[in-house]
């Protein structure tokens, strides 16, 4: 094979380029810590890479979830602590009210630090997150979740978000929800349970009370029938021999029979009736439907029996009764909610945990493909410096090979 002196330039030329272009890989592979610096350099590890990345991108959208999540469950267990505490309070004046030496201008002061505490409550009830979303309207989160119209007797405070409930992905298994609806939380409390007096027959009744309510709501719950209002409808009658006996108007049924002394109270199923007889006389009642309220409704329906100078004694000893069943309901719901929310808190702290570990992995693993092993590309770096050097330096002797040089 005849070698020509273009065929030498040519040779020489390409390993100089070569031997530069090598030398500049390793220089960036150096700078940038990366071994990988295109796909062609390792077909198989910069697939494995990109997927890794992927999941890595995942993980840390994951976290980002997380954070909202947290901050918004935070943000609802710190509202309904403070709900707590100002409901105790009110829970408080309530019982101190019933007082027998509490006078007309002590029920009006407590009136007034009652329906602060309403109004606090309704703050509360309409909080906002940084975002400015109300987060106890449901998907209505744009405007606020209750309205007050006290010049409304009949429904003062009113629910005007909607039911639904948010959720955000922590993981690709777990999701856990983030908001609760003010419907559910504070609408859908149960007021207590009462009777209606329909009537007497023979006897004189003055009046009734719940003397347990915890008996007369196992006797509601036992008897009430939503589905035919006939038997709902009772009678207490005074039998011969000293007894009272409740039948159902309805079926007929024996419901309980109790003993009763003449010219006291008949106390039977929980209830409490002031009344005077003889065998034969009867008194119908029947079972009242049951109802929910919210908690500031509870507050501003009692505040309105504080100033009422007109309301009997049995009267406001069952405005009590209903002020206090409605603000124990309403805090036994929103403790159930905070147990919740602190469940859905620990398990957004845990997700966030295996997610770091996850994170971590992920990038070790990444890092064993992709990363540059320094002390080798520092070794190759010396030895293609020192092979350019070479080449730079046998070149100029080879070209000056030539026959002219000899004759």
């Amino acid at each position: 094979m005849r070698i020509t002196t273009n065929l030498i330039y040519d040779q020489n030329l390409r390993a100089i380029n070569n031997s530069q272009g090598q030398l500049s890989d390793i220089q960036t592979q150096l700078a940038s810590g990366k071994r990988i610096l295109r796909p062609s350099d390792d077909p198989v590890g910069s697939v494995q890479v990109i997927r890794i990345t992927e999941e890595i991108d995942k993980i840390e959208q994951y976290k980002r979830n997380i954070d909202l999540a947290v901050n918004n469950l935070e943000l609802q267990d710190t509202t309904l602590q403070s709900m707590n505490t100002i409901v105790n309070r009110a829970r408080v004046l309530t019982v101190q009210s019933g007082n027998g030496i509490v006078s007309t201008e002590d029920r009006k002061a407590i009136a007034a630090e009652i329906s602060q505490i309403r109004n606090q409550v309704i703050d509360l009830m309409n909080s906002q997150n940084a975002a400015g979303e109300y987060i106890f309207a449901g998907y209505q989160s744009s405007k606020q979740a209750f309205e007050f119209d006290p010049a409304d007797a009949s429904n003062p405070i009113r629910f005007v978000g909607d039911d639904g409930t948010n959720a955000i992905q922590l993981s690709d298994s777990v999701s856990i929800q983030t908001t609760t609806s003010g419907k559910t939380l504070f609408e859908d409390v149960r007021a207590r349970l009462d009777i209606n007096v329909t009537g007497s027959a023979g006897l004189t009744f003055n009046s009734y009370q719940m003397q347990s309510q915890d008996d007369f709501d196992l006797f509601h719950t036992a008897n009430f029938d939503a589905g035919v209002p006939a038997n709902n409808a009772f009678q207490l009658e005074i039998l011969p021999g000293n007894q009272v006996q409740i039948t159902n108007l309805g079926t007929g049924a024996v419901v309980d029979t109790r003993s009763y002394q003449t010219n006291e109270p008949v106390v039977i199923a929980g209830m409490e009736f002031d009344i005077q007889g003889v065998p034969g006389d009867t008194l119908n009642f029947d079972l009242a439907r049951p109802e929910k309220t919210n908690l500031a409704e509870t507050l501003h329906k009692f505040s309105v029996a504080l100033n009422n100078n007109t309301i009997t004694d049995g009267e406001f000893q069952r405005a009590i009764s209903d002020a206090l069943v409605g603000l124990d309901n309403g805090l036994n719901k929103m403790a159930r909610e905070n147990s919740s929310v602190g469940a859905r808190l620990n398990i957004a702290e845990s997700v966030r945990g295996s997610l770091l570990d996850a994170g971590v992995a992920n990038e070790r693993a990444r890092g064993a493909i992709q990363d540059v092993d320094y002390a080798k590309a520092s070794s190759d770096f010396a030895k293609q410096e020192t092979a350019l050097d070479a080449a730079f330096a046998s070149f100029p002797r080879i070209a000056n090979l030539s026959l002219f040089n000899y004759l």
